[in-house]
């Protein structure tokens, strides 16, 4: 039986975008509903991405850590696991999550409704319920926040057993001794040095020039070096023809003539916003090629009430973005006009091992547009903290004007980068003389501790002026 019930606004997706933009605009007073096709909250980010590729990950990084450590690993002793064995891990941490954000929607009396949603008119939704029963819902406004899906090609057949997604690998249950990885943008690299650090033979197709490409040219290097040296394959420049699926393993048929045999493969090489269940048409949109839509500064789609925030619209293509476009939305939608919108410098965090983050401009972006920077640079092994635990692999990088001494950029490689990132980030969001690399110099850090690289890099960069 179709009930059909009315809302102030309805939020179609339970992601981060979507979350944000619930919860702000239940606060606001009006009557919410969310509709999330999977059967708990938290969309791509909790259950197949940002949480369990990261938990993965430091599961395999304590284990690398454990290894190396001269304490343990004289006694003969060195601890193994299987890539099935720490996902138990993720999940613990996926179900914390899960919980934490079903509380949101129960507290602030959003309702939340479970099934896939279509537009029937331009103000209409049908919710299937996975028992195939359909409800109706109206609203005055809607949100898209239907996130995004790793990208398919037609010609690579993802029903064979040997043959996964960044989706379906969280799903693997045979421990491979050897997985092609093709597609080196930042998921293809996390899991890269997650399957390397758990003694997987690895070789990493990339289909550009270099890794990570939009990187400042030294982290990208000091990636690919540290990659190389733990034993990693990287072919360069390498697209594929062919990925054919064999009884026990996968066979990949590379453009430039070479074939490469593993275990299984790993294809992650782009991603297509979830829109095409939707039935856009009825509500008078249209999806672009990648499955994204068109929005203005305030996130409102080419149709007046609807919008539209997170990877559904592109880039950044970031959880902690999507939590910030929603709320934006929410003040579009109850004030007419959206009061926030996206820093210019938003910091990416990359999950490899070791981690790259960085926020700002590039050395290569500083060259060309004929800034007059000067860098300073720290290097971990030359940290106390750093090799208290341990973790001497890694350096920071400031980039600064020479005449305006201001922060133009910050590059960090090595354990913590992304929370160390922070620090230089909050001077750089200062305005005027507030932001000068100046303040590392005049400010007292905690000894010992990994932000002294700020003091370091800052030094060692002042000393270069002349």
């Amino acid at each position: 039986m179709s009930r059909s019930k009315h809302f102030d606004a309805i939020v179609i997706g339970s992601g981060p975008g979507g979350e944000g933009a619930a919860m702000g605009l239940t606060k606001a007073g009006l009557n919410v509903a969310i509709i999330e096709k999977e059967s708990s909250v938290g969309g791509g980010c909790t259950h197949w991405g940002t949480i369990p590729s990261k938990a993965l990950r430091h599961a395999v990084s304590r284990i690398i850590e454990f290894n190396s450590n001269p304490l343990f690993c004289c006694n003969n002793t060195s601890l193994h696991s299987t890539f099935s064995n720490i996902l138990g891990h993720a999940k613990t941490v996926i179900d914390k999550q899960t919980r934490l954000r079903q509380g949101f929607y129960d507290r602030n009396e959003c309702t939340l409704l479970f099934g896939t949603a279509r537009f029937v008119d331009a103000n209409t939704l049908e919710v299937t319920k996975t028992d195939g029963t359909v409800d109706s819902y109206t609203a005055d406004k809607f949100v898209i926040a239907t996130g995004s899906r790793p990208y398919r090609p037609d010609d690579v057949d993802f029903s064979h057993p040997r043959i996964y997604d960044s989706d379906s690998i969280l799903s693997l249950e045979h421990d491979p001794r050897h997985i092609i990885i093709y597609g080196a943008g930042v998921i293809g690299c996390e899991y890269a040095s997650i399957f390397r650090g758990l003694d997987v033979k690895t070789d990493l197709i990339n289909t550009r020039e270099r890794l990570l490409a939009f990187l400042d040219n030294e982290m990208s290097d000091s990636l690919s070096y540290h990659f190389w040296n733990s034993g990693m394959m990287i072919r360069n420049d390498e697209t594929y023809a062919k990925i054919e699926g064999t009884e026990d393993g996968v066979i990949i048929h590379l453009n430039s003539g070479k074939k490469m045999r593993a275990d299984c493969l790993l294809y992650a090489n782009g991603r297509t916003g979830n829109t095409d269940a939707l039935n856009l048409p009825a509500v008078g949109l249209s999806a672009d090629s990648r499955g994204q839509l068109k929005v203005d500064s305030n996130y409102q789609t080419e149709v007046d009430h609807v919008y539209a925030v997170g990877d559904v619209i592109g880039y950044p293509s970031l959880a902690s973005a999507a939590y910030d476009q929603g709320r934006f939305v929410a003040q579009a939608i109850t004030r007419g006009e959206a009061d926030g919108k996206l820093i210019e410098d938003i910091p990416t965090g990359i999950y490899t091992i070791p981690e790259i983050s960085s926020v700002g401009k590039t050395e290569q972006e500083l060259t060309e547009a004929k800034v007059p920077y000067e860098v300073g640079r720290s290097s971990f092994k030359h940290l106390a903290r750093a090799q208290i635990a341990g973790k001497d692999v890694g350096s920071l990088k400031i980039l600064f004007h020479r005449e305006t001494k201001e922060i133009l950029g910050i590059h960090c490689f090595g354990e913590r980068a992304a929370e160390i990132i922070h620090i230089g980030q909050a001077i750089m969001e200062q305005k005027g003389e507030a932001n000068t690399i100046e303040y590392f110099v005049n400010t007292t850090f905690n000894y010992p501790t990994m932000a002294e690289a700020y003091r370091v890099a800052a030094l060692n960069g002042l000393n270069r002026l002349f």
